[in-house]
């Protein structure tokens, strides 16, 4: 299997062509099965049916995961226990991290509160095993930042698990020492945003995983390419990166994403 390109594939097809145990970290934000209106997939199936399909792909990752590879799963309210207790109990990976990503500019709903989070699960095969750069992505102590205490590790301590990252407003009341992560969802406006696709994942975001959970010159793969964030993160961080794609289109937006992919790390800038 040919690396560092999309692949125009069915994932659980694209991933029966790679050897067991060759890939070092995959991340897969699936379709949701929320009825969002993909040009070629169809995101309306019968809760057995999607069910069904995804332990059919998660079984894939398993597979073609180093047995010190990790694996993070993005995913909405509506199927996340479901997901976990087929990854860990019927699957066999361990979950070391349920992490709630917080996001700004939540989806507005009319009779429930706003939704503003994603589930990120971080899944391994060996609890003893895996790589977890933690000193890449350590943020200040509430000892540093609010006390001078000189007790304090001066090298930072590792986030909480709910993620919120940035927004300026925001650094008061979420400051590195809490236990979220913040990132802005990719709005229309911002600079980041490609346009053609409506479910693009910030930078950072991958940024910080891919930095944590592998290694320069490593393999990581992204069963559902999407708008290509996954990849694009990966080559500037000096990844070998592959991407299954089922839509042309998508296929094609995100190599000419990739192909303009520089080395500017949106996390790395951000936390200097």
């Amino acid at each position: 299997m040919q690396w560092n390109t999309v692949v125009l594939s069915d994932c659980i097809e694209g991933m029966s062509q790679i050897e067991s145990g060759t890939v070092d970290l995959v991340f897969a934000d699936p379709p949701f099965n929320i009825g969002y209106a993909y040009d070629v997939y169809d995101d309306k199936r019968s809760d057995e049916s999607y069910l069904r399909w995804s332990k059919d792909w998660m079984t894939e990752v398993y597979r073609i995961l180093k047995p010190g590879g990790t694996f993070w799963l993005a995913i909405g309210d509506e199927y996340a226990a479901e997901l976990k207790v087929c990854g860990t109990r019927e699957i066999g990976f361990i979950c070391r991290s349920w992490v709630v990503w917080y996001y700004t500019f939540g989806v507005h709903c009319t009779k429930k509160f706003t939704r503003s989070h994603i589930h990120l699960f971080h899944f391994v095969k060996n609890p003893k095993d895996f790589t977890f750069n933690d000193e890449l992505i350590r943020v200040p102590s509430a000892r540093q930042l609010r006390y001078n205490d000189k007790r304090a590790n001066p090298n930072g301590r590792l986030p909480d698990d709910t993620w919120i990252l940035n927004p300026k407003d925001l650094e008061q009341e979420f400051g590195g020492d809490k236990d979220t992560w913040l990132f802005s969802r990719v709005c229309g406006t911002f600079k980041e945003r490609e346009g053609w696709h409506g479910c693009q994942m910030p930078e950072s975001l991958l940024e910080r995983i891919i930095l944590v959970s592998s290694c320069e010159g490593e393999k990581v793969l992204d069963p559902f390419a999407g708008s290509g964030t996954t990849l694009a993160a990966a080559k500037k961080l000096n990844r070998q990166y592959l991407g299954f794609e089922i839509s042309e289109e998508y296929r094609e937006q995100c190599l000419r994403r990739i192909e303009k992919a520089d080395t500017d790390s949106l996390f790395l800038r951000s936390n200097q």
